[in-house]
């Protein structure tokens, strides 16, 4: 393993037991483009990124996409490329879109839970939560709270990126990681797309530390806990992923 990348990994481990921890993984190229016009996003970062993706999954207890990924990608969420377990798999469906054949969902390797706005049938062995929704969208910090519930505390929030905007607009997010590629697109899909800001002093400008991986992607390593040193704007969550108070 990169031992820089391991240094980004160590920082998962260190939380302790217990204690709600959510990061969230973004690949993209030097414009900012997760995917060209149209559509086609493999591979934009190379074999070390993915090699660190996977040692992303082995470190949390769930990993959690939007039920878009799933129809757009089929993605197994496995961990395959490094040693290490298979973490629980989250989709996040709130209006009941989840194809019954999923790959992620299907397979019993690892535990498996849908997360939705109203009930609805789950393929076999998959778990069930409901949660209020409001425009169609489910509260990124009461999906935390739900999985905290369920020990499932060291969330990596993998895509799409909707779904990462979403939670870094919550502040539900305690770390990113994105891994920027040397490749420019020139059009396409934006990687994070947040509600707007006035002044450039309103923007989140975390602690970030830069590591080069093997085959020359960089990885931001970005602590959105800490701002230039100091407490960041985005709010902290309790093991509920509430804010503190709630």
């Amino acid at each position: 393993m990169d031992c820089l990348s391991h240094r980004a990994l160590q920082r998962i481990a260190d939380v302790p037991e217990g204690r709600s921890f959510v990061v969230a993984q973004l690949g993209q190229s030097l414009d900012g483009r997760i995917a060209t016009a149209t559509g086609d996003s493999r591979y934009i970062n190379r074999a070390a990124a993915l090699d660190h993706l996977h040692r992303l999954r082995a470190a949390v207890d769930a990993v959690v996409v939007g039920v878009g990924t799933v129809v757009a990608d089929d993605p197994q969420l496995t961990v395959r490329r490094v040693p290490g377990r298979n973490p629980a798999r989250v989709v996040l469906d709130p209006r009941g879109r989840l194809p019954p054949d999923a790959r992620c969902m299907t397979s019993p390797d690892a535990r498996r839970l849908v997360i939705r706005s109203v009930s609805g049938p789950c393929p076999a062995g998959v778990e069930e939560i409901v949660l209020p929704s409001a425009a169609g969208r489910l509260d990124p910090h009461a999906i935390v709270a739900a999985l905290a519930a369920r020990g499932l505390c060291r969330l990596l929030i993998e895509g799409g990126a909707r779904t990462i905007s979403a939670f870094l607009d919550a502040g539900c997010i305690d770390r990113l990681h994105l891994l920027v590629a040397p490749i420019i697109i020139g059009s396409g899909r934006a990687g994070l797309e947040l509600s707007p800001i006035g002044p450039l002093s309103e923007a989140i400008r975390p602690q970030t530390d830069i590591y080069v991986l093997a085959d020359g992607d960089v990885l931001f390593d970005c602590d959105l806990r800490r701002c230039n040193g100091e407490a960041c704007c985005v709010p902290e969550t309790d093991v509920r992923g509430l804010p503190p108070g709630s």
